[in-house]
Protein backbone atom coordinates (compact mmCIF):
# COMPACT_ATOMS: atom_id res chain seq x y z
CA UNK A 1 0.00 0.00 0.00
CA UNK A 2 1.38 3.43 -0.63
CA UNK A 3 -0.05 6.90 0.87
CA UNK A 4 -0.10 10.65 0.00
CA UNK A 5 -0.10 12.61 2.76
CA UNK A 6 -0.70 16.29 2.02
CA UNK A 7 0.52 18.82 4.61
CA UNK A 8 -0.78 22.38 4.59
CA UNK A 9 1.62 25.21 5.38
CA UNK A 10 -1.01 27.59 4.85
CA UNK A 11 -4.93 28.11 6.04
CA UNK A 12 -5.84 29.53 2.73
CA UNK A 13 -6.14 26.32 0.50
CA UNK A 14 -9.83 24.29 0.34
CA UNK A 15 -7.21 21.05 1.89
CA UNK A 16 -10.35 18.51 1.38
CA UNK A 17 -11.26 19.60 -2.30
CA UNK A 18 -7.49 19.36 -2.97
CA UNK A 19 -7.40 15.79 -1.37
CA UNK A 20 -10.31 14.75 -3.18
CA UNK A 21 -8.80 16.00 -6.50
CA UNK A 22 -5.62 14.38 -6.11
CA UNK A 23 -7.33 10.96 -5.45
CA UNK A 24 -8.66 11.24 -8.12
CA UNK A 25 -5.19 11.93 -10.03
CA UNK A 26 -4.23 8.51 -8.58
CA UNK A 27 -7.22 6.66 -8.08
CA UNK A 28 -7.14 6.43 -4.41
CA UNK A 29 -9.36 6.08 -1.26
CA UNK A 30 -9.56 9.64 0.93
CA UNK A 31 -8.76 8.28 4.49
CA UNK A 32 -10.15 10.65 6.97
CA UNK A 33 -7.66 12.28 9.69
CA UNK A 34 -9.09 12.43 13.17
CA UNK A 35 -10.69 15.78 14.01
CA UNK A 36 -9.73 18.35 16.46
CA UNK A 37 -11.33 17.49 19.13
CA UNK A 38 -10.37 13.34 19.09
CA UNK A 39 -6.80 14.69 18.47
CA UNK A 40 -6.79 16.87 21.63
CA UNK A 41 -7.97 13.52 23.59
CA UNK A 42 -5.74 11.30 22.34
CA UNK A 43 -2.88 13.64 23.48
CA UNK A 44 -4.32 14.67 26.39
CA UNK A 45 -4.24 11.34 27.63
CA UNK A 46 -1.11 9.70 26.31
CA UNK A 47 -3.11 7.92 23.61
CA UNK A 48 -2.46 8.91 20.31
CA UNK A 49 -0.40 5.85 19.26
CA UNK A 50 -3.97 4.03 20.18
CA UNK A 51 -5.77 6.87 17.73
CA UNK A 52 -3.33 6.86 15.00
CA UNK A 53 -3.33 3.33 15.13
CA UNK A 54 -6.79 2.84 14.44
CA UNK A 55 -6.50 5.05 11.41
CA UNK A 56 -3.80 2.78 9.73
CA UNK A 57 -6.37 -0.08 10.46
CA UNK A 58 -8.89 1.79 8.13
CA UNK A 59 -6.70 1.74 5.35
CA UNK A 60 -7.74 -0.84 2.51
CA UNK A 61 -6.88 0.32 -1.12
CA UNK A 62 -3.48 -0.05 -2.81
CA UNK A 63 -3.21 4.16 -2.28
CA UNK A 64 -4.32 6.30 -0.30
CA UNK A 65 -4.48 9.74 0.12
CA UNK A 66 -5.22 12.06 3.67
CA UNK A 67 -4.84 15.75 4.72
CA UNK A 68 -2.25 16.18 7.61
CA UNK A 69 -2.95 18.84 10.03
CA UNK A 70 -1.98 22.97 9.42
CA UNK A 71 -0.04 24.46 12.11
CA UNK A 72 -1.65 27.35 14.36
CA UNK A 73 -2.68 28.72 17.53
CA UNK A 74 -5.06 26.04 17.84
CA UNK A 75 -3.04 23.46 17.06
CA UNK A 76 -0.16 23.14 18.87
CA UNK A 77 0.08 19.52 18.03
CA UNK A 78 0.14 19.72 14.57
CA UNK A 79 3.64 19.24 13.79
CA UNK A 80 3.74 16.09 15.94
CA UNK A 81 0.49 14.99 14.30
CA UNK A 82 1.41 15.51 11.09
CA UNK A 83 5.27 13.13 11.95
CA UNK A 84 3.50 10.82 13.15
CA UNK A 85 1.27 10.19 10.34
CA UNK A 86 3.92 10.27 7.92
CA UNK A 87 5.76 7.50 9.85
CA UNK A 88 3.13 5.58 10.62
CA UNK A 89 1.68 5.31 7.05
CA UNK A 90 5.07 5.55 5.57
CA UNK A 91 4.00 8.03 3.62
CA UNK A 92 5.29 10.37 0.62
CA UNK A 93 4.65 13.40 1.67
CA UNK A 94 3.01 16.13 -0.67
CA UNK A 95 3.77 19.90 0.98
CA UNK A 96 0.77 22.27 -0.22
CA UNK A 97 1.12 26.56 0.29
CA UNK A 98 1.70 29.89 -1.14
CA UNK A 99 5.09 30.87 -0.04
CA UNK A 100 8.37 28.54 -1.04
CA UNK A 101 10.58 30.47 1.48
CA UNK A 102 8.57 28.75 4.16
CA UNK A 103 7.96 25.46 2.86
CA UNK A 104 11.89 24.27 4.02
CA UNK A 105 10.63 24.51 7.44
CA UNK A 106 7.76 22.67 7.79
CA UNK A 107 9.96 20.56 5.46
CA UNK A 108 12.69 19.62 7.83
CA UNK A 109 10.15 17.84 9.68
CA UNK A 110 10.01 14.69 7.35
CA UNK A 111 13.75 14.92 6.73
CA UNK A 112 13.74 18.22 4.37
CA UNK A 113 12.98 19.20 1.34
CA UNK A 114 15.41 16.64 -0.09
CA UNK A 115 14.92 14.19 1.59
CA UNK A 116 13.40 10.94 0.50
CA UNK A 117 10.06 11.24 2.40
CA UNK A 118 8.80 14.59 0.50
CA UNK A 119 7.29 13.29 -2.61
CA UNK A 120 6.70 16.90 -4.06
CA UNK A 121 5.15 20.06 -3.73
CA UNK A 122 1.34 21.53 -4.83
CA UNK A 123 1.64 25.68 -5.17
CA UNK A 124 -0.41 28.67 -6.00
CA UNK A 125 2.20 30.81 -6.84
CA UNK A 126 5.92 30.69 -9.00
CA UNK A 127 7.57 27.98 -6.88
CA UNK A 128 11.78 27.48 -6.91
CA UNK A 129 13.17 24.52 -8.72
CA UNK A 130 14.48 22.68 -6.05
CA UNK A 131 12.04 20.15 -5.66
CA UNK A 132 9.34 18.53 -7.72
CA UNK A 133 6.84 20.79 -8.49
CA UNK A 134 3.29 18.49 -8.94
CA UNK A 135 0.59 21.01 -9.72
CA UNK A 136 -0.59 24.58 -9.08
CA UNK A 137 -3.92 25.13 -7.01
CA UNK A 138 -6.32 27.84 -6.83
CA UNK A 139 -7.93 29.16 -3.38
CA UNK A 140 -10.03 26.67 -3.35
CA UNK A 141 -8.33 23.40 -3.75
CA UNK A 142 -8.35 23.03 -7.62
CA UNK A 143 -5.79 21.52 -9.78
CA UNK A 144 -4.21 23.18 -12.88
CA UNK A 145 -0.63 22.76 -14.64
CA UNK A 146 -0.32 18.78 -13.47
CA UNK A 147 2.09 16.94 -13.88
CA UNK A 148 0.49 14.24 -15.21
CA UNK A 149 2.83 12.06 -15.54
CA UNK A 150 4.56 12.03 -12.10
CA UNK A 151 0.72 10.59 -10.86
CA UNK A 152 0.34 8.17 -13.23
CA UNK A 153 3.87 6.90 -12.44
CA UNK A 154 3.01 7.38 -9.13
CA UNK A 155 -0.10 5.01 -9.09
CA UNK A 156 1.87 1.96 -10.87
CA UNK A 157 5.49 2.51 -9.21
CA UNK A 158 6.81 -0.67 -6.73
CA UNK A 159 7.69 0.94 -3.57
CA UNK A 160 9.15 -0.74 -0.85
CA UNK A 161 7.14 -0.32 2.21
CA UNK A 162 8.65 0.21 5.81
CA UNK A 163 6.52 -1.66 7.91
CA UNK A 164 5.44 0.96 11.47
CA UNK A 165 4.88 0.20 14.69
CA UNK A 166 1.43 1.35 13.99
CA UNK A 167 0.87 -1.04 10.89
CA UNK A 168 2.84 -3.54 12.89
CA UNK A 169 0.37 -3.16 15.86
CA UNK A 170 -2.37 -3.16 13.89
CA UNK A 171 -1.26 -5.88 11.98
CA UNK A 172 -0.38 -8.32 14.46
CA UNK A 173 -3.73 -7.71 16.23
CA UNK A 174 -5.92 -8.57 12.91
CA UNK A 175 -4.25 -11.64 12.35
CA UNK A 176 -4.52 -12.86 15.89
CA UNK A 177 -8.11 -12.06 15.76
CA UNK A 178 -8.50 -14.24 12.19
CA UNK A 179 -6.28 -16.68 14.17
CA UNK A 180 -9.04 -17.71 16.71
CA UNK A 181 -6.73 -19.70 18.92
CA UNK A 182 -6.67 -20.43 22.91
CA UNK A 183 -3.62 -19.45 24.49
CA UNK A 184 -3.35 -20.73 28.34
CA UNK A 185 -1.53 -18.33 30.27
CA UNK A 186 -0.18 -20.01 33.40
CA UNK A 187 0.24 -17.44 35.87
CA UNK A 188 -3.24 -16.76 36.20
CA UNK A 189 -3.60 -14.87 39.32
CA UNK A 190 -0.96 -12.42 38.42
CA UNK A 191 -2.43 -8.75 37.98
CA UNK A 192 -1.06 -7.40 34.44
CA UNK A 193 -1.51 -11.30 33.44
CA UNK A 194 -5.34 -11.17 34.33
CA UNK A 195 -5.41 -7.33 32.87
CA UNK A 196 -3.86 -8.52 29.60
CA UNK A 197 -6.29 -11.70 29.24
CA UNK A 198 -9.35 -9.42 29.73
CA UNK A 199 -8.05 -6.84 26.95
CA UNK A 200 -7.16 -10.06 24.57
CA UNK A 201 -10.42 -11.95 25.56
CA UNK A 202 -12.79 -8.52 24.96
CA UNK A 203 -11.11 -7.63 21.97
CA UNK A 204 -11.20 -11.47 20.00
CA UNK A 205 -7.48 -11.35 20.00
CA UNK A 206 -7.47 -14.81 21.69
CA UNK A 207 -9.54 -16.82 23.78
CA UNK A 208 -7.70 -16.78 26.41
CA UNK A 209 -7.19 -19.50 29.80
CA UNK A 210 -6.09 -18.24 33.17
CA UNK A 211 -4.45 -21.41 35.32
CA UNK A 212 -5.24 -20.33 39.08
CA UNK A 213 -7.78 -20.30 42.16
CA UNK A 214 -10.64 -18.83 40.33
CA UNK A 215 -11.93 -16.79 43.76
CA UNK A 216 -8.37 -15.08 44.08
CA UNK A 217 -7.95 -14.87 40.39
CA UNK A 218 -11.61 -12.89 40.62
CA UNK A 219 -10.47 -10.91 43.72
CA UNK A 220 -7.49 -9.53 41.58
CA UNK A 221 -9.66 -8.69 39.12
CA UNK A 222 -11.86 -6.34 41.13
CA UNK A 223 -9.38 -4.90 42.83
CA UNK A 224 -7.86 -3.58 39.72
CA UNK A 225 -10.82 -2.60 38.31
CA UNK A 226 -10.87 -5.03 35.53
CA UNK A 227 -14.25 -7.12 34.23
CA UNK A 228 -13.50 -10.22 32.93
CA UNK A 229 -15.31 -10.58 29.63
CA UNK A 230 -17.84 -13.55 28.65
CA UNK A 231 -15.81 -16.31 27.79
CA UNK A 232 -12.84 -16.12 28.98
CA UNK A 233 -11.38 -19.04 31.31
CA UNK A 234 -10.63 -20.03 34.36
CA UNK A 235 -8.80 -23.09 35.47
CA UNK A 236 -8.46 -24.62 38.60
CA UNK A 237 -5.41 -26.30 38.28
CA UNK A 238 -6.05 -29.38 40.83
CA UNK A 239 -9.18 -30.31 38.67
CA UNK A 240 -7.30 -31.03 35.77
CA UNK A 241 -3.43 -32.49 36.70
CA UNK A 242 -5.10 -36.05 36.67
CA UNK A 243 -5.68 -35.65 32.88
CA UNK A 244 -2.34 -35.60 31.97
CA UNK A 245 -0.11 -37.38 33.81
CA UNK A 246 -0.41 -40.57 31.75
CA UNK A 247 0.32 -37.98 28.62
CA UNK A 248 3.36 -36.56 30.32
CA UNK A 249 4.67 -40.17 31.38
CA UNK A 250 4.34 -41.17 27.67
CA UNK A 251 5.96 -38.24 26.52
CA UNK A 252 9.09 -38.50 29.24
CA UNK A 253 9.23 -42.01 28.85
CA UNK A 254 12.37 -43.66 30.99
CA UNK A 255 12.61 -40.09 32.49
CA UNK A 256 9.29 -39.55 34.46
CA UNK A 257 7.12 -42.26 36.31
CA UNK A 258 3.50 -40.80 37.23
CA UNK A 259 4.35 -39.57 40.87
CA UNK A 260 6.67 -37.72 39.03
CA UNK A 261 4.81 -36.38 36.59
CA UNK A 262 1.79 -35.61 38.91
CA UNK A 263 4.23 -33.72 40.94
CA UNK A 264 5.73 -31.50 38.24
CA UNK A 265 2.44 -30.77 36.88
CA UNK A 266 1.53 -28.76 40.20
CA UNK A 267 3.83 -26.15 38.39
CA UNK A 268 1.36 -24.73 36.28
CA UNK A 269 3.86 -24.13 33.22
CA UNK A 270 4.09 -27.67 33.19
CA UNK A 271 0.81 -28.28 33.05
CA UNK A 272 -0.57 -25.61 30.27
CA UNK A 273 2.94 -26.87 28.73
CA UNK A 274 1.15 -30.58 28.44
CA UNK A 275 -2.13 -28.91 28.17
CA UNK A 276 -0.33 -27.19 24.37
CA UNK A 277 1.26 -30.77 23.58
CA UNK A 278 -2.56 -33.10 23.61
CA UNK A 279 -3.79 -30.01 22.31
CA UNK A 280 -6.18 -28.48 24.37
CA UNK A 281 -4.62 -25.40 23.79
CA UNK A 282 -2.67 -23.82 21.21
CA UNK A 283 -0.15 -21.55 22.69
CA UNK A 284 1.50 -20.73 25.75
CA UNK A 285 2.48 -17.68 27.55
CA UNK A 286 4.76 -16.85 30.63
CA UNK A 287 6.97 -15.50 32.22
CA UNK A 288 5.69 -12.19 34.08
CA UNK A 289 6.53 -14.21 37.15
CA UNK A 290 8.55 -17.26 36.06
CA UNK A 291 12.21 -16.55 35.13
CA UNK A 292 13.15 -17.52 31.04
CA UNK A 293 14.45 -21.24 32.08
CA UNK A 294 11.43 -21.73 34.55
CA UNK A 295 9.26 -21.34 30.97
CA UNK A 296 11.01 -22.92 28.24
CA UNK A 297 12.37 -25.70 29.73
CA UNK A 298 8.97 -27.43 29.93
CA UNK A 299 9.09 -26.88 26.43
CA UNK A 300 12.28 -28.10 25.79
CA UNK A 301 11.47 -31.50 27.43
CA UNK A 302 7.46 -31.66 26.34
CA UNK A 303 6.97 -29.78 23.08
CA UNK A 304 10.68 -30.24 21.72
CA UNK A 305 12.09 -28.83 18.49
CA UNK A 306 10.38 -28.82 15.35
CA UNK A 307 11.43 -31.60 12.53
CA UNK A 308 12.84 -29.49 10.27
CA UNK A 309 15.16 -27.76 12.93
CA UNK A 310 18.00 -28.49 15.63
CA UNK A 311 17.72 -25.45 18.04
CA UNK A 312 15.48 -23.18 19.54
CA UNK A 313 15.88 -19.45 19.24
CA UNK A 314 14.40 -16.00 19.87
CA UNK A 315 13.19 -13.21 17.85
CA UNK A 316 12.38 -9.65 19.57
CA UNK A 317 10.42 -6.94 17.46
CA UNK A 318 11.80 -3.75 17.76
CA UNK A 319 9.46 -0.90 16.99
CA UNK A 320 11.81 1.84 16.13
CA UNK A 321 10.58 5.34 15.16
CA UNK A 322 10.51 4.84 11.46
CA UNK A 323 10.31 0.60 11.42
CA UNK A 324 10.13 -2.33 12.41
CA UNK A 325 12.77 -4.65 12.54
CA UNK A 326 14.04 -7.89 13.89
CA UNK A 327 16.56 -9.42 16.32
CA UNK A 328 17.78 -12.18 16.70
CA UNK A 329 19.11 -14.25 19.42
CA UNK A 330 18.78 -12.55 22.27
CA UNK A 331 17.63 -14.61 24.76
CA UNK A 332 18.32 -18.36 24.18
CA UNK A 333 21.71 -19.81 22.43
CA UNK A 334 25.25 -17.74 24.25
CA UNK A 335 27.64 -18.81 21.53
CA UNK A 336 26.25 -20.46 18.62
CA UNK A 337 28.22 -22.46 15.88
CA UNK A 338 28.28 -21.69 11.89
CA UNK A 339 25.39 -23.81 11.57
CA UNK A 340 23.30 -22.90 14.27
CA UNK A 341 24.11 -19.02 13.45
CA UNK A 342 22.72 -20.16 10.37
CA UNK A 343 19.50 -22.10 11.35
CA UNK A 344 18.79 -18.86 13.94
CA UNK A 345 18.96 -16.66 10.55
CA UNK A 346 16.70 -18.45 8.80
CA UNK A 347 13.86 -18.67 11.42
CA UNK A 348 14.16 -15.10 12.21
CA UNK A 349 13.84 -14.49 8.45
CA UNK A 350 10.64 -16.65 8.36
CA UNK A 351 9.28 -15.37 11.75
CA UNK A 352 10.34 -11.64 10.15
CA UNK A 353 8.02 -12.55 6.81
CA UNK A 354 5.13 -14.34 8.86
CA UNK A 355 4.57 -10.64 10.45
CA UNK A 356 4.71 -8.63 6.88
CA UNK A 357 8.69 -7.88 6.72
CA UNK A 358 10.23 -8.26 3.75
CA UNK A 359 13.21 -9.71 5.07
CA UNK A 360 16.63 -8.05 4.62
CA UNK A 361 19.22 -10.56 6.83
CA UNK A 362 22.37 -8.87 7.94
CA UNK A 363 25.10 -11.09 9.79
CA UNK A 364 26.30 -8.52 12.30
CA UNK A 365 30.07 -9.00 13.54
CA UNK A 366 32.77 -6.37 14.30
CA UNK A 367 34.07 -6.48 11.18
CA UNK A 368 32.44 -5.54 7.71
CA UNK A 369 33.00 -7.78 4.74
CA UNK A 370 37.22 -8.54 5.01
CA UNK A 371 38.41 -5.55 7.01
CA UNK A 372 38.50 -7.62 10.01
CA UNK A 373 40.16 -11.06 10.94
CA UNK A 374 39.15 -13.69 13.51
CA UNK A 375 37.51 -17.24 14.50
CA UNK A 376 34.24 -14.67 15.32
CA UNK A 377 34.87 -13.26 12.10
CA UNK A 378 34.92 -16.73 10.01
CA UNK A 379 32.42 -18.00 12.24
CA UNK A 380 29.90 -15.40 10.63
CA UNK A 381 31.51 -16.36 7.29
CA UNK A 382 30.62 -20.00 7.27
CA UNK A 383 27.50 -19.10 8.72
CA UNK A 384 26.51 -17.19 5.55
CA UNK A 385 27.67 -19.46 3.14
CA UNK A 386 24.90 -22.13 4.95
CA UNK A 387 22.27 -19.47 5.09
CA UNK A 388 22.77 -19.03 0.88
CA UNK A 389 22.85 -22.96 0.32
CA UNK A 390 19.68 -23.54 2.89
CA UNK A 391 17.94 -20.80 1.55
CA UNK A 392 19.63 -19.27 -1.80
CA UNK A 393 16.05 -17.13 -1.97
CA UNK A 394 16.82 -14.93 0.97
CA UNK A 395 18.59 -11.74 0.69
CA UNK A 396 21.24 -11.92 3.23
CA UNK A 397 24.87 -10.98 4.09
CA UNK A 398 27.73 -10.86 6.51
CA UNK A 399 29.50 -9.68 7.97
CA UNK A 400 28.01 -6.73 8.64
CA UNK A 401 29.19 -3.86 11.27
CA UNK A 402 25.59 -2.63 12.83
CA UNK A 403 26.47 1.02 11.16
CA UNK A 404 27.24 -0.56 7.84
CA UNK A 405 24.26 -2.75 7.94
CA UNK A 406 21.29 -0.37 8.88
CA UNK A 407 22.86 3.18 7.70
CA UNK A 408 22.61 3.37 3.80
CA UNK A 409 25.42 6.47 3.40
CA UNK A 410 27.61 3.76 5.38
CA UNK A 411 26.46 0.46 3.54
CA UNK A 412 27.15 1.93 0.73
CA UNK A 413 30.29 2.80 1.46
CA UNK A 414 31.45 -0.59 3.04
CA UNK A 415 30.16 -2.66 1.08
CA UNK A 416 28.54 -1.66 -2.25
CA UNK A 417 27.54 -4.17 -3.70
CA UNK A 418 25.84 -5.93 -0.79
CA UNK A 419 22.01 -6.95 -0.99
CA UNK A 420 21.30 -5.56 2.61
CA UNK A 421 23.60 -3.09 3.72
CA UNK A 422 22.37 -0.22 4.77
CA UNK A 423 18.99 -1.51 3.98
CA UNK A 424 18.50 -4.61 6.79
CA UNK A 425 15.79 -5.37 8.88
CA UNK A 426 16.39 -8.66 10.23
CA UNK A 427 19.94 -8.44 12.66
CA UNK A 428 21.47 -11.97 13.76
CA UNK A 429 23.84 -11.30 16.55
CA UNK A 430 27.13 -13.31 16.88
CA UNK A 431 26.24 -14.66 20.30
CA UNK A 432 23.80 -14.14 23.31
CA UNK A 433 25.93 -11.56 24.91
CA UNK A 434 25.88 -9.29 21.86
CA UNK A 435 22.23 -9.75 21.10
CA UNK A 436 21.09 -9.18 24.81
CA UNK A 437 22.80 -6.11 25.18
CA UNK A 438 22.37 -4.86 21.72
CA UNK A 439 18.62 -4.58 22.04
CA UNK A 440 18.30 -3.42 26.12
CA UNK A 441 20.27 -0.70 25.07
CA UNK A 442 18.23 0.20 22.02
CA UNK A 443 15.75 -0.73 24.48
CA UNK A 444 16.00 1.68 27.38
CA UNK A 445 18.06 4.52 25.67
CA UNK A 446 16.66 5.54 22.70
CA UNK A 447 12.75 4.21 24.39
CA UNK A 448 12.51 1.83 22.15
CA UNK A 449 9.22 -0.84 22.40
CA UNK A 450 10.32 -4.07 21.89
CA UNK A 451 8.09 -7.23 21.50
CA UNK A 452 9.06 -10.43 22.42
CA UNK A 453 10.88 -12.64 22.96
CA UNK A 454 9.63 -14.74 20.25
CA UNK A 455 10.48 -18.53 20.61
CA UNK A 456 11.01 -20.31 17.10
CA UNK A 457 11.53 -23.63 16.16
CA UNK A 458 9.57 -25.46 18.55
CA UNK A 459 6.81 -27.77 17.36
CA UNK A 460 4.01 -25.90 19.03
CA UNK A 461 4.50 -21.91 20.34
CA UNK A 462 5.84 -21.08 23.58
CA UNK A 463 6.48 -17.71 24.22
CA UNK A 464 8.32 -16.10 27.47
CA UNK A 465 7.53 -12.66 29.10
CA UNK A 466 10.01 -10.34 30.79
CA UNK A 467 9.44 -9.91 34.49
CA UNK A 468 9.31 -6.37 34.35
CA UNK A 469 6.78 -6.32 31.50
CA UNK A 470 3.85 -3.45 31.07
CA UNK A 471 -0.30 -5.40 30.18
CA UNK A 472 0.71 -4.13 26.45
CA UNK A 473 3.67 -6.60 26.14
CA UNK A 474 1.52 -9.74 27.52
CA UNK A 475 -1.22 -8.39 24.84
CA UNK A 476 0.66 -8.06 21.59
CA UNK A 477 2.70 -11.57 23.08
CA UNK A 478 -0.56 -13.18 23.21
CA UNK A 479 -1.18 -12.27 20.07
CA UNK A 480 2.26 -13.17 18.68
CA UNK A 481 1.55 -16.54 19.82
CA UNK A 482 -1.90 -17.31 18.57
CA UNK A 483 -0.36 -15.88 14.97
CA UNK A 484 2.55 -18.30 15.29
CA UNK A 485 -0.54 -21.40 16.39
CA UNK A 486 -1.27 -20.52 12.43
CA UNK A 487 1.39 -22.45 11.44
CA UNK A 488 2.54 -24.67 14.26
CA UNK A 489 3.52 -28.63 13.53
CA UNK A 490 0.11 -29.59 15.14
Amino acid sequence: MKTLLLVPTTGNINMDTLAQNVAKLVDAELLATPSHDELSAAIGDNNLDDLLEQVVARQSAPVSVMVGVLVDENTPFANRVNRELATGFDADVIMVGDDFARLPVFASLFGGLKGKRIWGVIGTEELSGKVQVLARTDKGGNLSEIDTGAFDAYKTADRTQKLSPYAFRNQVVRLAQNAKKRIVLPEGDEPRTIEAAAICQSRGIAQCVLLGDPAKIRAVAEERDVTLPDGIEIIEPSTVIEKYVAPMVERRKGKLDEEGARAALQDTVYLGTMMLQVSDVDGLVSGAVHTTADTIRPAFQLIKTAPEYSLVSSVFFMLLPEQVVVYGDCAVNPNPTAEQLAEIAIQSAQSAQAFGIDPKVALISYSTMNSGSGEDVETVKSALQIVREKAPELKVDGPLQFDAASVPSVGKQKAPNSPVAGEANVFIFPDLNTGNTTYKAVQRTAGVISVGPMLQGLNKPVNDLSRGCLVDDIVYTIALTAIQAVGDNA
